[in-house]
């Protein structure tokens, strides 16, 4: 008989291989394009060369404060004081290591480890990972109805065909069909994990204005940095719309489970950028540019980081 932790580890490894073929596919379809459109990308970085340097000062400033924010939103899903320095560096190994796997495996990895390391039990890790990512979410959706209402027009919802609209009702059948029995009691249990560790987070003012304005701020930072980019480039689009269509393009991003979004972000930034009236050269600087400040620039030392924690066991 096949124990529990084989069965496990069997679809742990299925899992793994459908989102390594996925995450090949995507990095593939990036090649093709950056291949397809190199001489616009080439236009781009140098564009990017004679950049204004004032405004990627400004730029390097919010993604350096994105750290700060996600350590900000951390500390705000748990009750308990977790360390200010080891937290931030935390923070900073983690976007590091969610770069180098695929769909936030990396960062959440890191935050889990850490959070282990300063007294929480496994279940507690994972309820506050999944407290901080439920906020994250909420307040970029917020955030993107705001802009949206300040933007009208700028986005369309996709047309949904009346099949679509048919299947639903099977869709939703099928998922409680298989949310029973021994699955949907751990699926509850974890659900009313997360629940009391969100009652507990709001019982504290200090903690619930952390985890929220947190968040909010590390959607805001990310926002921020792209606009500073375009700003520096010469992007011929307003800072308003900028940012909303960076937010929704890294929403629809996060669906494909490439590191850090690479490639499937970079793509659908350029599209947004260049159907909103940007030319193709000040696209691929923006998105260049963003890349630069938030990936490139702190991928090796985000890693040495991470090596120093876990060489001083604080993940």
């Amino acid at each position: 008989m096949t124990s529990p932790l084989a069965a496990a580890a069997t679809v742990l490894r299925r899992r793994n291989r459908w989102q390594t073929a996925a995450l090949c596919v995507v990095l593939l379809c990036a090649a093709w394009l950056g291949r397809r459109h190199w001489p616009v990308l080439q236009d781009g970085a140098g564009q990017l060369a004679g950049a204004d340097q004032r405004w990627l000062l400004a730029g390097s400033a919010a993604a350096v404060a994105t750290w700060m924010c996600a350590a900000l939103a951390q500390q705000g899903a748990v009750a308990e004081r977790l360390p200010r320095g080891r937290l931030i560096a935390a923070q900073f190994a983690a976007s590091a290591a969610n770069h180098v796997l695929p769909a936030g495996l990396g960062a959440g990895a890191v935050n889990l480890r850490f959070l282990m390391r300063c007294g929480l039990s496994a279940a507690r890790s994972a309820s506050a990972l999944a407290v901080k990512a439920a906020a994250g979410a909420l307040t970029r959706t917020a955030l993107i109805a705001v802009l949206a209402v300040a933007c009208p027009g700028l986005l369309r919802l996709p047309p949904v065909s009346p099949p679509a609209l048919a299947a639903l009702p099977a869709l939703v059948l099928l998922v409680a069909v298989l949310l029973r029995g021994p699955l949907r009691a751990r699926c509850g249990r974890a659900l009313g994990s997360v629940l009391a560790d969100i009652r507990a987070v709001h019982t504290r003012p200090c903690r619930a204005a952390a985890l929220w304005g947190g968040s909010l701020a590390f959607a805001t930072a990310h926002a921020l940095v792209v606009v500073a980019v375009g700003q520096a480039v010469g992007l011929p689009v307003s800072p308003l719309r900028v940012a909303l269509l960076y937010l929704a393009a890294s929403s629809a991003a996060a669906l494909l489970p490439t590191p850090g979004g690479l490639g499937s972000l970079d793509a659908a930034l350029a599209f947004a950028l260049t159907t909103a009236g940007a030319p193709g050269s000040a696209a691929a600087s923006a998105v260049l540019g963003y890349r630069l400040l938030t990936v490139w620039a702190p991928l090796l030392p985000g890693l040495v980081v991470l090596g120093f924690l876990i060489r001083r066991r604080a993940v």
